[in-house]
C-alpha cells in the first residue's frame, strides 16, 4: 500500500496513474478544497495535516510500504516529517519536485522578511500571489493598506483573511490557472507597483506571472524554495511511477 501526500495538481495526476496501473494507495490532503478535488482520483482519502508521529502511526496501521511526497514545494514541514517517518519505519520515500524556473536575472529572496524589505523599495500597490497560509507573516513587515492578495475562493481562506483585517477591496479570490494576459490585466487593474510571488513552477503558473511583470516593467520578487535533501527525487511523473512500481 502506498501513501500519496497530495496538495498539488501533480498529485492528482500521480493518483490517476496509480489507478491505471492498479496500485493501491491512500491520498492525503489538508483542506476541504483538496478533498473535493481528490474525490475524483482516489478511493481512499485522509484529510488533515499529519505530524511525524501521526505519519508513523498511519504507516504502521495501514501497512504502508512506500510514501510518495507530491506536496507543494513550500510545504517543507510536511516533507521533513515524511522523510523522518520513512527513516523511522524503513519505508521507501519518493519525492515529486516541480522543476524550478528561477534564473539569476530575477529578484529573489530567501525569506518573507527579505522579500518584504525588497518590495518596500518600490512605490505603488504590493500584489501578493503567495497564498493565504503565510499572509500573517507578510503583514508583520508590510503596510496593510498597500496590499492586494490573490487567494483561492474558499470559505476557510476568506475567513482566515478576514481575521487578519484586510478589506474586501484588498482580496482577489479567484482560482487559476492564470495566463500571462490575465496576470497582466490584474496587475494593471490593481495599479501594482511590485509583485511578490513564489517559485511555484510551471504548474503553479510561475512563468506567466514573471512574463506579465516583465511586459509591464513591474518588479517581480520571488520567494525562493527552502533547499532540503530529498531522497529519490523526480521531476517527471512517468519516471516517478516507473520507480515506485519497481520498488
Amino acid at each position: 500500500m502506498i501513501l500519496l501526500l497530495g496538495g498539488t495538481s501533480e498529485s492528482l495526476k500521480i493518483a490517476e496513474a496509480f489507478n491505471e496501473c492498479d496500485q493501491s494507495f491512500y491520498l492525503s490532503v489538508v483542506s476541504d478544497y483538496g478533498e473535493n478535488l481528490a474525490s475524483s482520483a482516489a478511493e481512499h482519502i485522509i484529510k488533515g495535516r499529519l505530524t511525524e508521529s501521526e505519519m508513523i502511526a498511519f504507516i504502521q496501521k495501514h501497512q504502508i510500504t512506500k510514501v510518495v511526497d507530491a506536496t507543494h514545494p513550500y510545504a517543507i514541514e510536511v516533507s521533513k516529517n515524511a522523510i523522518s517517518a520513512c527513516n523511522g519505519t524503513g519505508v521507501n520515500y519518493f519525492r515529486f519536485e516541480r522543476t524550478s524556473y528561477l534564473t539569476d536575472e530575477m529578484i529573489s529572496a530567501v525569506s518573507i522578511k527579505t522579500a518584504c524589505q525588497k518590495a518596500l523599495e518600490y512605490s505603488g500597490t504590493i500584489y501578493l500571489t503567495t497564498g493565504s497560509k503565510t499572509l500573517g507573516e507578510f503583514l508583520k513587515y508590510l503596510p496593510k493598506e498597500r496590499i492586494i492578495v490573490r487567494v483561492l475562493p474558499t470559505i476557510e481562506v476568506l475567513m482566515a483573511i478576514e481575521k487578519l483585517g484586510l478589506s474586501t477591496s484588498q482580496i482577489e479570490a479567484i482560482k487559476g490557472p492564470f495566463s500571462k494576459s490575465l496576470n497582466r490585466e490584474l496587475l494593471i487593474h490593481n495599479q501594482a507597483g511590485v509583485m511578490i510571488t513564489k517559485e511555484s513552477g510551471q504548474a503553479g503558473g510561475f512563468p506567466e506571472k514573471v512574463q506579465a511583470c516583465n511586459e509591464l516593467n513591474i518588479p517581480c520578487i520571488v520567494l525562493k524554495r527552502e533547499q532540503i535533501e530529498y531522497p529519490n527525487k523526480f521531476s517527471s511523473i512517468e519516471e516517478l511511477i516507473d520507480r515506485v512500481k519497481g520498488g
